[in-house]
């Protein structure tokens, strides 16, 4: 029996939607954040005379009203826009439906709609339509699952919160859709009808990542048995872009030898400088002398062409020509290395639904212990004694005061005031629907990673993740893109030298049976994200200190920052606490008791499995782990 003393965690956002910038969205709904962001006005109504509740022995830290962690938001649409009145999301709900009415393309751009130059944000080209919620559903098992997804139909409504279930997500999967493939008057033409009529089939993450297979976040999921809440895909290819063109990667020991574009000596050099990075540690005297140059210049030390370097370098290492040590550089080949063949022939997966699904799922796992959240619900101000100088309380929205011991604070919600002296760094960020994959091979079901050096100095190399309708992101027969890298300019600017790379602007006047070199460009979405994961807390002004500060998503692919920090933060306010502990079994929780008995034995912390070795469809556990 296992006796927990629960101590109840309120979460209050004011946002309408879980995850904050960690979120998905169907693409409805993020025509709803896009037009909340285009008007900059406040989520929530505030209390007028909230500063009238302040007392004489007490000072308040007022809070930011609005999020201006966005900035640059750019839209564009491509697609034919063959759209009319009753144009409507399948499988809305009646009173939430999306409608579409009837728009025309800025008069300035021919009828493939293409973007004029101040087309900044432009909802004439694709009018967003009426607000929704948004597709984020905590509610949704998570396994790995290679062709179908299915789940329980169940719900879940806490207080006056209804919380969506698997069951809706699964239900719009199988809404009959008023178009038929066969029927499209041309093959892979897709219309913004289309986009729109099949919203609910997008699950568009506002941070684009990856999970590392040995990564932090991975053990912490199988520890946590979080993992039960959510289902991974591998990435199938990892992708590099040299000479103007698409290659993939040789990654494993198979792929290596199986590869036509290395001769047998690449690749016999390849596995002998992978062995090495696997083991660098045990031989120092290989690497000390070159400790004071970037990985770069150490490669070409060691014998390998200019194809090899490039690999590891970009698409291995993930790093560009001056980013990193040559320390640095083995370090993110060894980690590369080290989560290759745990769940499949790459290092990395993928949450179906998308990265928003993972917040949810530890919000679930705190609800189920007791946690609260409160969406739409925003607050005003902290509430600091002036005689001990610690926070002791919050004032909402409504004017209630809201006591506590400890305030955990995401960055967006501190005043301009709290963070004049903070500087932070932007991410670039840019989002795309295409109709087929930038390197076609005979399946359509490919998830790929592609890196794009950078081309001039002072610009960094930009990371693109492709993911193909199997992973629950995007409509058959379509593809959703993830474009990311730290910001030297605007996201546009920064981002579409690569999208005109890779894809191409789609236009009505192309001859139908005409072979298209590049994938056609349906429509895009550019926008810059603050990045406040190298904040010191020292830098804001005058936080108390039982006020902790937790940033929003960093620029990293993986999500080793998120889950160090979160433990960090952890043990401040609960020092001798495990970490996210295995949960007990139900029958074994005493909420009320006085003495502490036997923790709940190490199998509860995993799921039941089968007796297969995890490969690109498993559920997500421990391969070392033995079989139930």
């Amino acid at each position: 029996m296992l006796h927990r003393n629960l101590e109840y965690q309120v979460h209050g956002s004011r946002r309408s939607y879980y995850g904050g910038n960690w979120a998905s969205f169907s693409f409805s709904g993020l025509l709803s954040w896009l037009k909340e962001h285009q008007e900059n006005s406040d989520i929530v109504n505030e209390c007028p005379a909230w500063q009238e509740k302040i007392h004489e022995n007490e000072e308040a830290i007022a809070l930011s009203r609005t999020d201006k962690t966005i900035q640059h938001v750019e839209v564009f649409c491509y697609a034919c826009q063959d759209l009319h009145e009753d144009v409507e999301e399948a499988g809305a709900l009646q009173k939430n439906h999306a409608s579409v009415t009837s728009v025309n393309c800025t008069e300035a751009a021919d009828s493939a709609c293409l973007p004029v130059e101040d087309e900044s944000l432009r909802t004439t080209s694709c009018e967003i339509p009426a607000e929704q919620t948004p597709s984020s559903d905590p509610e949704r098992a998570l396994e790995v699952n290679d062709v179908q997804v299915t789940g329980e139909k169940e719900n879940c409504c806490d207080d006056n919160t209804c919380v969506p279930s698997t069951a809706e997500k699964e239900t719009s999967e199988n809404v009959p859709v008023a178009e038929d493939t066969a029927e499209q008057p041309k093959k892979n033409r897709i219309t913004y009808s289309q986009i729109i009529k099949e919203g609910r089939r997008f699950n568009i993450d506002l941070v684009s990542k990856l999970l590392y297979s040995r990564g932090l976040l991975i053990d912490l999921l199988i520890k946590s048995n979080v993992s039960r809440y959510a289902e991974f895909k591998n990435i199938t290819r990892i992708l590099a872009f040299r000479e103007g063109r698409v290659k993939q990667v040789p990654c494993s020991r198979a792929d290596v030898f199986n590869s036509k574009q290395l001769t047998m000596v690449e690749k016999r050099m390849l596995m002998k400088f992978l062995t090495f990075c696997m083991e660098y540690e045990e031989h120092p005297d290989e690497y000390k002398a070159y400790e004071e140059i970037t990985f770069s210049e150490y490669l070409k030390t060691q014998k390998l062409t200019p194809n090899l370097q490039y690999f590891v370098l970009h698409s291995m290492a993930m790093t560009s020509e001056t980013g990193s040590s040559t320390i640095d550089g083995l370090k993110a080949t060894k980690n590369f290395l080290h989560s290759l063949g745990r769940y499949g022939n790459t290092p990395f997966l993928f949450p179906l639904y998308g990265q928003g699904e993972l917040p949810q799922c530890f919000c679930r796992m705190c609800a189920v212990f007791g946690g609260i959240y409160c969406l739409r619900h925003s607050v005003q101000c902290l509430v600091v004694d002036k005689e001990s100088g610690k926070c002791k309380a919050i004032i909402d929205q409504y004017g209630q005061r809201i006591i506590s011991k400890h305030f955990l604070v995401e960055d967006s919600y501190l005043s301009e005031n709290t963070c004049a002296h903070v500087q932070y760094r932007q991410i670039s960020r840019a989002i795309l629907i295409t109709d087929r994959s930038v390197l076609k091979t005979d399946s359509d079901q490919q998830i790929s990673i592609l890196t794009v050096p950078a081309e001039e100095p002072g610009t960094f190399a930009v990371r693109v993740i492709e993911l193909c309708s199997s992973t629950m992101t995007c409509m058959k027969g379509s593809y959703l893109v993830h474009l990311t890298c730290t910001s030297s300019k605007t996201a546009r600017e920064d981002l579409e030298p690569v999208v005109q790379k890779l894809f191409t602007p789609y236009t009505e006047t192309e001859i139908e049976n005409e072979e298209i070199e590049k994938p056609r460009l349906l429509w895009g979405l550019y926008f810059n994200m603050r990045d406040s994961s190298d904040v010191n807390r020292n830098t804001y002004n005058d936080l108390p200190s039982n006020v902790y500060v937790c940033s929003g998503p960093d620029c990293a692919l993986g999500n080793d920052n998120a889950v160090k920090q979160a433990e960090a933060l952890f043990q401040q306010i609960c020092p001798n606490e495990d970490f996210c502990p295995p949960p007990p079994n139900p029958e074994d929780i005493i909420l009320d008791g006085d003495s502490l008995q036997p923790e709940a034995s190490e199998s509860s912390a995993l799921p039941e499995a089968s007796s297969e070795t995890p490969k690109e469809s498993s559920n997500l556990r421990n391969p070392e782990e033995p079989s139930k």
